[in-house]
């Protein structure tokens, strides 16, 4: 039965711990038997007040009394000691006006909360300077609570010296500002606070202020900028317990509020905003203690592998659709949306009221910005008050529903900021976005001219959505708001993905971006309506969340919203067919052979018009990018700008390819211009060292390298080596490797790279006819320096000849490293494996999908070389935790498997590779 007014007096009171205290040591004495009982005693009753905490919030659910309690636990402990020490160990008998000691909590702790792992921080405050008693005591409260292994932070000042620090340094004023009196001399105390206030507080509001919201920003940038990364810091991030305390230190400095009740008394917030204070800050506290209680320590993270045990102690269950842990990382997500729309008032009003220097709505449109006093233009409803867009009265939006959306057009129109005033009226008005206003023409009109906007769209788009206007007015981008996807690959919230991806469109429509997607940057400009691109780009995830693909169900939604938003039916129907094959484009670059001609045939039937693939390249680039910091890198930009390439001139009515016989001709002809100062039958006789496939997959630039590198081979008569180019715009690293060719080449290669940290992307493959291998691996770039990163290339391609030649056990440094982190094992990825002799003319492309980890290369190879299959090219791609690898293979003899026995064999063999791994995720 919940009883929310337990209190944790029921189990732990301080006189009664200091009377126990007592008689431990008159039974044990002083000396270290004493001590020892005394220290034993406390951690027991500690441990055991902790359990019953623990489990009066897995009943309760109330964060903020479990942290209330534990406060209270370190209290009753802190003056137990305190009064055992003060009347056992050092009594005053003719106290002096110097032998006083005020015992103060400091930080969360002064605030009254504490999760279990949180640190003690205490101030002890003296009249003028240490005495032997002072110093004493002091000593002994110190040292046990050290030996009870806790986190202390202390710091022994008089109130002259409290008031001098707090002056200069803003850590110490915010930790006063907090202080709490726990036990001793009170008048101390309250002389601190009336000094604090008086010689420090007074008149420095604004410098106090400018001075956490700095802290703030600061902080923000080194947990993560956005509130919705998918492992958020529950103390510290975006959104987390850090914010709404920097709002309580500002309301306490700036406004003396001591709780909700007084920020609305000064106007900050209304009822309902305290309201949503105070249900934020229980929500966050709850989870920041069950995040301590489930890991035994001071865990502030939400990672991976903590998320799912979370989910269920907070009792969230499974929706048809959404797993549990998805649903408790929705709420989390939505309850720091909250923390940051409290913010986002606070810091208005503050703003209002001339405490905060007011802000452009848009970074990019500082010298475009006008500032028009007095009504607007466009309609009565809205005024231009402190440079914010205000509505007139508030009665603007009951009179005209349509000023809901009005009111983020006029602010991008005219770059300005909200009037708290407004946000807060919208906040209240969601309930007039209803069916009537979602099918008024002029408000569609509206939203449009928001989302295509040439200034800042994300700026105002998320505006809208913070203030909970366009969840409403679309209500199937509602359902993906803090929507979590479980997986290690996309880092943010489903909503604010496809908000940054917005803004990355328009990153790329000015230009911004052009030294990194130049393909995108040219054809941007192109394109035959970009209303068709932004509108695919801001639905493209629209259906995740839902039992059914998403690209397909958001397809669906398309062609129920596009016409309500001016689409015409052809545009409605590109619109839908960009988010049906939005990722069709990405997976096609990165896991298929692109020199393999019905790769780009296939592509190009499905895409069907050069103005669609135009479209889905740009839509492709913004997407990735918007995924997460780290996702997009070169190597995937010239993968796709080489699918584009390739795709082109079909689409563009030229031959699809010319005649395979004449492009080896060309491809030859142009290497013999590069290598003229080779001899005709030097040149001629290198040729036939090269079969046909080798002329129609390499470029000219690696054929030249080629060249020279087995050129120079040949003349100290070498049978093995490595060859290394950097390349940072693409952001890897070329490693070329000549060996006498045997099945299991490849397998140790790619060994070779995971014993050495060395992530492969890609693979090129090609047999002479002398019998050596000539294997290009494409290995992601990781040091910023080309000297640096050719070193580090060297070391691989040393370690990969030592592999070849038999010196080092391969398998071995594989297995010293090929373990997996916490944040893999949180997951579980049903393996997949596909044979399929559809996707290419020549070869047999398997397609192997499972849980990722160090060595899976190696070890997916080395079965194919058992199973007797020529890999004539690999290809590697990564999606957070989920790993697809695609081979192109024949049997020896060259040709296809076709035998459905054997294929049966192949998808066996390799699905076995998984086993052992996805039980122990699963475990």
């Amino acid at each position: 039965m919940n009883r929310p007014h337990r209190q944790l007096s029921e189990i732990v009171e301080a006189g009664t711990l200091a009377a126990e205290l007592s008689d431990l040591h008159d039974r044990h004495g002083t000396g270290g038997d004493g001590r020892a009982a005394m220290l034993a005693h406390l951690k027991t009753v500690r441990t055991d007040a902790l359990k019953t905490i623990e489990g009066w919030l897995s009943e309760d659910g109330r964060g903020l009394a479990c942290a209330r309690r534990i406060a209270a636990l370190q209290d009753a402990i802190i003056q137990a000691v305190f009064i055992f020490t003060t009347t056992s160990l050092y009594p005053i008998v003719n106290q002096t006006s110097s032998e006083r000691l005020s015992v103060i909590a400091t930080g969360g702790y002064g605030r009254g909360t504490m999760a279990p792992g949180s640190d003690v921080d205490l101030l002890f405050v003296l009249p003028y300077k240490k005495t032997a008693w002072s110093e004493s005591v002091i000593e002994q409260i110190l040292y046990t609570l050290w030996d009870m292994e806790l986190k202390v932070g202390h710091a022994v000042r008089s109130v002259d010296d409290c008031v001098r620090l707090s002056k200069s340094d803003m850590t110490i004023r915010t930790s006063v500002l907090d202080a709490r009196w726990i036990c001793g001399d009170r008048p101390l105390f309250d002389e601190l606070a009336a000094r604090f206030d008086s010689d420090v507080v007074a008149g420095t509001g604004p410098e106090f202020i400018e001075a956490k919201l700095a802290e703030r920003d600061a902080r923000h940038k080194r947990s993560g900028e956005s509130r919705y990364l998918v492992e958020p810091n529950v103390k510290d991030g975006k959104g987390g317990l850090r914010d709404l305390h920097t709002l309580f230190w500002i309301g306490k400095y700036f406004y003396h509020a001591g709780s909700g009740e007084d920020l609305v008394a000064a106007g900050v917030f209304d009822r309902s905003e305290a309201r949503l204070f105070h249900k934020c800050e229980d929500y966050l506290w709850a989870v920041r203690c069950h995040l301590h209680f489930l890991t035994g320590r001071a865990e502030e993270r939400l990672t991976f592998d903590l998320q799912r045990d979370m989910a269920r102690r907070l009792n969230y269950l499974p929706h048809p659709g959404i797993r549990d842990v998805e649903r408790f990382m929705k709420h989390y997500f939505l309850v720091a949306k909250d923390v940051g729309d409290l913010t986002r008032i606070f810091c208005n009003a503050l703003e209002v009221q001339h405490a905060k220097q007011t802000q452009v709505l848009s970074r990019f449109m500082q010298r475009f910005r006008r500032r028009r006093p007095g009504l607007l233009s466009e309609s009565d409803d809205f005024v231009i008050e402190a440079d914010r867009v205000n509505v007139a009265d508030d009665l603007a939006f009951k009179r005209d529903p349509v000023n809901l959306i009005r009111l983020f057009h006029l602010a991008d129109k005219y770059n300005l900021p909200f009037h708290p005033d407004a946000l807060k009226l919208a906040r209240r008005s969601l309930k007039l976005i209803d069916g009537r206003l979602r099918e008024n023409r002029e408000a569609n009109d509206l939203f449009m001219k928001i989302l295509t906007s040439k200034n800042d769209p994300e700026v105002v788009l998320r505006g809208m959505n913070e203030a909970g206007v366009l969840g409403r007015f679309i209500p199937d981008f509602g359902k993906v708001v803090a929507l979590v996807q479980f997986n290690m690959y996309h880092h943010y919230t489903v909503d604010e993905h496809l908000l940054r991806a917005i803004g990355l469109l328009a990153d790329i429509e000015h230009g911004r971006l052009g030294d990194d997607h130049p393909l995108a940057d040219e054809i941007i400009h192109t394109i035959q309506n970009r209303d068709v691109l932004y509108l695919a780009l801001f639905l493209h995830d629209i259906a995740k969340g839902r039992p059914e693909d998403h690209s397909i169900a958001g397809a669906r939604v398309a062609r129920r919203l596009a016409p309500r938003l001016g689409f015409s039916p052809a545009d409605t129907e590109t619109v839908a067919w960009l988010i049906e094959h939005h990722l069709d484009m990405s997976m096609i670059a990165q896991s298929r052979d692109l020199a393999d001609r019905k790769t780009i045939e296939d592509f190009a039937a499905t895409v069907q018009s050069l103005e669609r693939l135009k479209l889905l390249l740009i839509l492709t680039v913004a997407d990735i990018r918007a995924v997460g910091p780290g996702v997009w890198n070169g190597w995937k930009g010239q993968l796709l700008r080489t699918l584009y390439f390739e795709t082109e001139p079909i689409l563009a009515g030229g031959h699809s390819q010319a005649q395979r016989k004449l492009r080896i001709e060309a491809a030859r002809k142009d290497l013999r211009e590069e290598l003229s100062d080779w001899s005709q039958a030097e040149f001629d006789a290198y040729c036939e060292r090269h079969y046909p496939a080798y002329w129609v997959r390499t470029d000219l630039r690696r054929q030249i390298e080629h060249a020279r590198f087995l050129r120079e081979l040949s003349g100290g008569n070498r049978k093995l080596a490595t060859k290394i180019s950097t390349d940072e715009f693409r952001d890897i690293t070329e490693i070329t490797v000549f060996a006498p060719d045997h099945p299991r080449l490849l397998s140790i290669i790619a060994g070779a790279c995971a014993a050495a940290g060395a992530n492969i992307v890609d693979a090129q493959i090609f047999t002479t006819s002398d019998g050596s291998a000539l294997d290009t691996i494409f290995v992601s770039r990781e040091l910023p320096q080309d000297e640096d990163e050719r070193r580090r290339a060297a070391r691989i391609g040393h370690l990969i000849e030592e592999a070849l030649k038999g010196q080092i056990r391969i398998g071995d440094l594989v297995g010293q490293r090929a373990t997996r982190g916490r944040r893999i094992r949180a997951f579980s990825v049903e393996p997949d494996v596909l044979v399929n002799n559809t996707w290419s003319n020549r070869y047999t492309v398997i397609e192997v999908s499972g849980l990722d980890r160090t060595g899976l290369l190696h070890e997916l190879t080395g079965v194919l070389a058992r199973l007797n299959l020529n890999i004539a090219s690999a290809h590697i791609a990564t999606f957070g935790e989920r790993a697809v690898d695609v081979f192109y293979v024949t049997d020896l003899t060259g040709q296809k498997i076709t035998n459905a026995n054997r294929q049966a064999a192949i998808r066996r063999h390799l699905l076995q590779v998984f086993t052992p791994q996805q039980k122990e995720a699963a475990a």
